[in-house]
């Protein structure tokens, strides 16, 4: 990767996120009437559902404080920052048992929680921010208590029906993947006093139970045990998912000074590029199974946003921190189709859901799942990796 390619990918991840994607964003999604964030927004940025994503607040929320805390202090982001605080206070936490709600209203009125907790996971790294940007100790405590809140319901489910009975147990990826990456930003913002430990017990999770050094892949879901379950959940793989998880660890590696972590992290990514890279059209495919027979669900084939920004950062990541010039051609391919593809050139942003070929499915910008999450922290992780080489 020369130092022309350098520059220009620095400046496409830096003013791509400062003057196109948070502008569109604070223009179209803040609520001054009832607080929070509205997500659900169509091609123009215009409102079509009311409806509030509680992980998109959490995660909007942690972006602004984010970018205020690493980026510049801008007084603008600070105070969106809180002004999402202020919904996720009054309206996202069920007061009957302190969960927190997966959608609410406009107003705030609760539709639905889910099983897991991953609205926690998000609201901490948000308090996370403010505390690092006030200095207010209240947000400091909401981290570890939200924190605390997502750990001990992802191990002991209190309050909610079981999905599946016990004919078939299982174990998935994404709790120990989300784990990772949340304790990183709490210990980066609060120093969370046991970060370390909840990264190093994820990580050897993964490493015991999901990694498959035999066939050369990362499980999304196993068995409790480890072993794969030969259904078509089982056989399910997530390329977009696990390559995430690579550079979480890769990441990892890097700040401990650790090469083993980074090897993991790059191994994990060389396994799931090859099986997911769509080798005809380009792009990371959805679902894929691991013995490459058909998958059950319908959108398999299809290409959503987040797989590409994953690994767009775990590409350039890996390049970074190995010099090997695999990961560098890997970027170039994955940078280059998903930018000639998913962004929109009349409105700004990006589409979310495009059909295998490039085609867009969608003119949806944002929903419950889709909002300034992936997409910007895509942005300014490949903007930092970048600035921190070069000259």
């Amino acid at each position: 990767m020369d130092a022309i390619r350098r520059h220009e990918l620095l400046a496409t991840y830096r003013d791509g996120l400062l003057n196109d994607t948070l502008p569109f964003w604070i223009e179209h999604c803040v609520d001054r009437q009832h607080g929070g964030f509205m997500m659900s927004l169509d091609r123009d940025g215009s409102v079509i559902d009311t409806d509030k994503g509680v992980w998109q607040q959490g995660r909007f929320t942690w972006l602004l404080g984010e970018l205020y805390n690493n980026v510049e202090p801008r007084e603008e982001w600070l105070e969106l920052a809180k002004h999402g605080a202020r919904f996720l206070d009054a309206h996202c936490f069920d007061p009957s048992d302190g969960r927190m709600w997966f959608h609410v209203t406009r107003e705030g009125l609760p539709i639905r929680k889910r099983r897991y907790a991953f609205s926690e996971s998000f609201a901490a790294i948000a308090y996370g921010e403010l505390f690092k940007a006030t200095g207010d100790e209240q947000y400091a405590e909401k981290a570890k208590q939200t924190f605390q809140r997502f750990i001990d319901h992802n191990l002991n489910p209190r309050g909610v029906e079981p999905k599946f009975t016990s004919t078939r147990p299982s174990r998935g990826i994404g709790f120990p993947m989300i784990t990772i990456a949340t304790a990183q930003e709490l210990r980066e913002s609060i120093g969370l006093p046991d970060a370390d430990d909840w990264i190093d017990r994820s990580i050897d999770d993964i490493r015991r139970f999901h990694l498959k050094e035999e066939i050369q892949c990362v499980m999304e879901t196993v068995s409790p045990s480890g072993e794969i379950i030969d259904h078509f959940d089982g056989r399910q793989l997530n390329p977009g998912h696990a390559i995430e998880g690579a550079w979480f660890i890769m990441l990892e590696g890097k700040l401990r000074g650790d090469a083993s972590l980074i090897q993991t992290g790059c191994r994990m990514l060389d396994w799931m590029w090859q099986r997911g890279w769509d080798q005809e059209h380009g792009g990371i495919l959805y679902f894929v199974d691991v013995d490459g027979r058909p998958v059950q669900e319908y959108w398999h084939d299809m290409k959503f946003w987040w797989p590409q920004n994953e690994a767009i950062i775990a590409t350039l990541m890996a390049h970074e921190f190995t010099g090997d010039s695999k990961y560098a051609d890997w970027h170039k391919s994955i940078h280059d189709w998903t930018y000639s593809h998913f962004p929109d050139p009349e409105f700004g942003e990006w589409f979310g859901y495009l059909h295998r070929d490039g085609r867009i499915s969608s003119q949806l910008k944002g929903g419950l799942w889709k909002g300034p999450f992936h997409m910007p922290r895509m942005q300014l992780t490949c903007w930092q990796l970048l600035a921190a080489s070069s000259p």
